[in-house]
């Protein structure tokens, strides 16, 4: 084992993953990562995200990434046979995680207050598009949907365009960290007081949360923010200059940034320019300002400016493609953040890694995702179940 692969920070953590999709999934993967032991539970027609792009040879990498280094059994749990499955495994986790739409799990008799009658010290949490209770909480609700009504989009796109979206998934990603957060919080409570609890994250919730900065502008001043394209709110300057050949992304608005900036340039007097001297006034300015950078940006290629850039220890990047990102050596070789699995019906597949990095117990994809009832059999006779009653289970559409 490398120092790559040197722990398991949530060995003999037992996890439920009902999860489907995104949130849920991507909030047991990093467990899983973490050395937990994470049965992924799924109807017998599998998880819907089997079905979602892309695919190779008509199996969805999509499931792939997000469920790695699970196991992975089918339970139907509309049925008798099912449920009392789920339940003797209720009574050996320590986690439950689902993301179906509010009252679904009640109706299948397994919201928080049954499961914890099963096992008090169990740790739930429920993610979901708007919260468990409201006026909103029973409206479908997807990562564009929380995008949308959060306020998010509403700040993100061109200055004289319409809103955008975020390109990613960013609110499935944000609630299933949240989630994760709460858990490991609920866990280290249960320590002290032997019980566990419920924890209740929506993916609109999230998305509010990464604009603080946007609300504190309006719970401030009145000032309702807008789309500001690549500026900032905040500070100047800060946005995407053209070069000679592509894009470069600069951030030089702060106090100690912005003189060193204006001399690598080659405008040391914009240092002391009336119009750029603090904060407020380049972001007054900013319009101005932009432009006479441009002008100078446009001199040289990427790479060249770049060079400058890092020379003086300022904030800029080229606009990178995925494909740049995953053939940077730093991310994909020093940072392992692009990793290989084998999967039994594709080969190798490679998938996004782990972002958090750990000195003593890092984790680390440990597997693939499993095929769908892969682990039927070895978890079902863990539970004591013979092989006759599983293949009865099998015959009966149980799993």
């Amino acid at each position: 084992m490398n120092d790559y692969m040197n722990g398991s920070a949530l060995q003999g953590i037992r996890v439920l993953d009902l999860g489907q999709m995104v949130a849920a999934p991507f909030c047991t993967s990093i467990m899983a990562d973490m050395g937990a032991d994470v049965l992924k539970i799924e109807a017998p027609a599998g998880d819907i995200s089997r079905n979602s792009m892309p695919k190779v040879d008509g199996i969805s990498t999509y499931f792939v990434t997000f469920n790695r280094s699970k196991r992975g059994i089918t339970l139907n749990l509309k049925s008798d046979k099912g449920k009392e499955v789920l339940k003797k495994l209720i009574k050996e986790a320590d986690v439950l995680v689902e993301n179906f739409r509010p009252g679904v799990m009640k109706r299948l008799g397994f919201d928080y207050e049954s499961v914890s009658a099963v096992n008090p010290r169990i740790v739930y949490a429920s993610i979901s598009g708007y919260g468990q209770k409201g006026k909103y909480a029973d409206r479908a609700c997807f990562d564009p949907i929380a995008q949308a009504i959060s306020g998010l989009e509403s700040v993100t796109g061109p200055a004289d365009g319409g809103p955008i979206r975020c390109g990613a998934s960013i609110a499935d990603i944000m609630a299933g960290q949240n989630a994760l957060i709460g858990i490991l919080a609920a866990l280290r409570y249960r320590e002290i007081s032997g019980r566990g609890q419920y924890i209740d994250c929506s993916l609109v919730d999230a998305c509010i949360v990464s604009l603080a900065s946007m609300n504190q502008i309006y719970n401030s001043t009145g000032k309702i923010p807008t789309r500001r394209g690549n500026t900032f709110e905040a500070t100047a300057p800060g946005n995407t200059y053209e070069t000679k050949d592509g894009i470069i992304s600069i951030s030089a608005g702060q106090t100690r940034e912005w003189p060193k900036f204006a001399r690598c340039i080659g405008h040391p007097e914009w240092i002391e320019d009336e119009r750029f001297v603090s904060v407020d006034r380049r972001v007054i300015n900013r319009i101005l300002l932009d432009s006479l950078i441009e002008e100078e940006t446009r001199k040289y290629t990427t790479a060249d400016l770049m060079d400058i850039l890092l020379e003086y220890g300022l904030p800029a990047a080229p606009i990178y493609s995925i494909k740049d990102v995953t053939e940077d050596e730093h991310f994909a070789g020093e940072r392992m953040m692009f990793v290989d699995v084998e999967h039994p019906e594709l080969g190798r597949v490679k998938i996004t890694g782990q972002g958090i990095k750990m000195s003593e117990t890092n984790p680390y994809v440990r597997s693939c995702s499993p095929l769908l009832g892969q682990d039927n059999a070895d978890v079902l006779n863990e539970l004591g179940y013979t092989a006759e009653e599983i293949e009865d289970m099998k015959q009966n559409g149980v799993v």
